[in-house]
């Protein structure tokens, strides 16, 4: 019995490992298309599109997810009906509804956070690599844990070390021998800061509501209030969505969609830490991505840049013994 036990473990974590695995190529091959699409449409226009098409894919997923749980409340109460798994069945069904209202504001703060991380991302991506991009991009895996000081979450030394190693990396990846450092990486480091704030966010709401639908609500919220500046500045035609549709149904469906969705199964029941490190191999796929679709290389110093970044992320996510202060 034990070892039948033993073989389903390690099953579903084989599993949850190709499913986050294949999460990080669909984000890292997303930067190539981010960077296609914008020979055809502008930066507010694309966000407009692949968040509302993200929102929209994540409903139907939502309905079944629903009816899944529903099928096994109902199963469960068959087997035991007591007083205490009542009240932890109606808990847990406010806290799945569409009526909680930390589900509305989460969604609308992670919304707004992730439509200033977009415009920066977007914009900078018009002025990088798609691999520096997804380098840069990575870096909220090192400023998380610096920001969560303030909200009294402590790390431990390795992430410390982790955070002087990135700073050398991300030094060699985006400043020129000349001390200036380019637009678009400029832009892209922005946004990492920005999704530092939507990933905070997250982990502040995610306990008190469904992280599906507070996914869909955000995305929904990102593509209303880019569709704003993308009329008054862009002018969108349906001439010039032609040449972007793949690109940008890619990004909506499998990079929105998909990937989340992905993301949320894969990590049940596994070690964060794993989770994180695996899906920060979103950075390495940009770069091959780049290279193989787009034609597109990096300098010596740049490749330098990237392979002491990826050593901090690695560094940072390895598990660490607690603190006084995290006990």
């Amino acid at each position: 019995m034990k070892a039948q036990m033993k073989a389903q473990v390690k099953t579903h974590k084989l599993r949850n490992t190709f499913f986050l695995f294949l999460t990080a190529m669909i984000w890292g091959a997303a930067f190539v298309a981010q960077s296609v699409s914008m020979d055809y449409i502008g930066p507010f226009t694309f966000i407009c599109l692949r968040s509302v098409i993200g929102g929209l894919f994540l409903i139907p997923v939502i309905i079944v997810l629903d009816g899944i749980r529903k099928k096994s409340q109902n199963e469960s109460a068959d087997v035991v009906n007591s007083e205490n798994i009542l009240h932890i069945e109606t808990e847990e069904k406010q806290r799945l509804s569409w009526k909680n209202k930390q589900l509305i504001e989460g969604g609308i703060v992670c919304g707004i956070f992730l439509f200033f991380a977009n415009c920066f991302q977007q914009t900078g991506i018009q002025y990088t690599t798609v691999g520096k991009a997804g380098f840069i991009t990575t870096f909220y895996i090192i400023i998380v844990p610096v920001v969560g000081l303030f909200f009294k979450k402590y790390c431990g030394i390795l992430t410390w070390i982790g955070v002087v190693i990135a700073l050398a990396g991300l030094y060699f990846l985006c400043i020129t021998e000349k001390m200036t450092i380019q637009r678009g990486d400029a832009l892209i480091l922005c946004c990492s800061f920005l999704y530092t704030g939507q990933i905070l966010a997250i982990d502040h709401y995610n306990p008190f509501v469904d992280g599906v639908k507070m996914s869909c609500i955000q995305f929904l919220v990102c593509g209303i209030l880019t569709a704003i500046p993308a009329i008054i500045l862009e002018h969108p035609s349906l001439s010039s969505f032609s040449g972007a549709w793949g690109a940008t149904l890619y990004a909506g469906v499998m990079s929105c969609g998909v990937a989340y969705t992905l993301q949320i199964v894969g990590q049940k029941n596994m070690n964060p830490t794993v989770a994180s490190l695996i899906l920060s191999l979103e950075s390495c796929i940009s770069v091959l991505a780049g290279w193989i679709i787009l034609g597109q290389k990096l300098s010596t110093r740049e490749i330098i840049g990237c392979v002491v970044m990826f050593g901090a992320i690695v560094l940072a996510q390895l598990p660490q013994k607690e603190t006084a202060s995290e006990k």
